[in-house]
């Protein structure tokens, strides 16, 4: 056992390495191609306006379930079969997609597509278990910038080649790159099978007792199902407001969407501030910047080129909030101890993707009933409440938050 052990811990590749980087990343993408192009799609399906939130939050309903019940399998499964099975269940879900004719068959695909997505979270770990300690760090800081970066390009690359070609072609170039994908993980990846330490049924109920017992995952939560629901709400509508209220095509879309990465530089400057103990006010300032950003677009809601820029300006900001308070909740969660990080990291990310499904329905439907105004109004709103939330922190909070970072 320990030889076996000494030959799967060798230093990754750059060739491996890369593979999983760039596989997370074009994998997570599957999850927000829609998001720019929920107008085109319901129109072609014959989804109403107000359903049309419906397209986004269907698949992060399916992540949701992945993440709760097929991402604990890799503590007893062998990895590389179930990343295989569930992508090659999203590619047939994406090929579905690309051919719906109607709206019933195109959000039964979009469910399988957020539900076989999930292997990016299944990809993270797999990471570590490959990494020797001394790359570790290096290694999951890698593959989780691809993650990163596969989030933030997805919505202008699908906006892109929408104009160019319409928004079935996004899905078709997604089936074929996971093709690619799973042949590659099916025949570059080693296997890795690991030693139950709990049956499927247990590692389940697990669940529910480790939320139950886990303050600070509730709490960290919390604040980031508002953001992120903030988040979603914002990129499910702006698509539709652009066109409506500024004429925007596709392109041009897709170059709003592109300025909205810059908001991913607060993720590492989130990281290395929060080691030096400002975990806390960088929390309270990412729910005030969410509920800033979206006020602001409330407040200056013309059709002026200047507010444009602003909103624009919104956009950076909001997904500055979100990538920065991303990585502070991750921090404490994994300062919690590694006998349950993965279950942890998993209902972490389950809890604040349904606060994304729920951001993505009300921003079709808000933007359907009360324009604008009203989704800015109720977007800016969830990190509102957060924040309120946040107040009672130091009282009941911090000390355990305290605590647990202690090594």
């Amino acid at each position: 056992m320990n030889a076996k052990r000494g030959v799967e811990r060798k230093a990754v590749s750059n060739w491996i390495l890369f593979m999983l980087a760039a596989s997370c990343g074009l994998i997570v993408a599957n999850l927000y191609y829609a998001q720019p192009l929920v107008g085109p799609i319901s129109s072609a399906t014959g989804l109403s306006p107000d359903a049309a939130g419906l397209i986004v939050t269907v698949t992060q309903i399916g992540y949701v379930a992945g993440l709760l019940f097929i991402v604990p399998l890799s503590d007893i499964m062998e990895n590389r079969l179930l990343a295989v099975v569930s992508l090659l269940v999203a590619d047939a879900a994406l090929i579905a997609a690309a051919f719906a004719a109607n709206a019933p068959l195109f959000l039964a695909a979009a469910l399988f597509i957020g539900l076989g997505s999930v292997v990016a979270q299944i990809l993270v770990p797999y990471a570590t278990y490959l990494a020797s300690e001394e790359q570790r760090g290096r290694v999951v800081g890698n593959v989780m910038s691809g993650l990163l970066l596969g989030i933030m390009f997805a919505r202008p690359l699908a906006s892109f080649i929408t104009s160019l070609w319409g928004w079935r072609a996004v899905f078709v170039f997604s089936a074929v790159v996971t093709a690619v994908i799973i042949v590659l993980l099916a025949f570059v990846l080693p296997p890795r099978k690991p030693v139950p330490a709990m049956k499927y049924g247990r590692l389940i109920v697990s669940l529910g007792t480790l939320f139950k017992e886990t303050s600070i995952l509730r709490r960290r939560a919390a604040y980031q199902a508002c953001l992120f629901g903030a988040f979603s709400l914002f990129w499910t509508a702006v698509p539709l407001h652009l066109a409506d209220a500024f004429g925007l095509s596709q392109q041009g879309i897709a170059l709003v969407a592109l300025a909205g990465v810059g908001g991913a530089v607060a993720a590492p400057i989130a990281g290395r501030l929060a080691d030096k103990g400002w975990t806390r006010f960088l929390t309270g300032l990412a729910l005030v910047v969410g509920a800033a950003s979206l006020l602001l677009t409330y407040l200056f809601r013309g059709h002026s080129t200047v507010d444009l820029v602003l909103l624009i300006v919104s956009a950076i900001m909001l997904d500055m909030a979100v990538s920065g308070n991303l990585v502070l909740g991750q921090r404490a969660i994994y300062s919690l101890g590694s006998e349950a990080r993965g279950r942890l990291n998993g209902l972490f990310m389950s809890i604040f993707f349904i606060g994304g499904a729920i951001g993505s329905l009300l921003g079709g439907w808000s933007y359907a009933y009360g324009g604008w105004m009203l989704t800015a109004l109720i977007g800016a709103g969830l990190p509102i409440l957060a924040f309120l939330y946040y107040l009672t922190e130091k009282r009941v909070e911090a000390k355990s938050l305290k605590t647990a970072s202690c090594p």
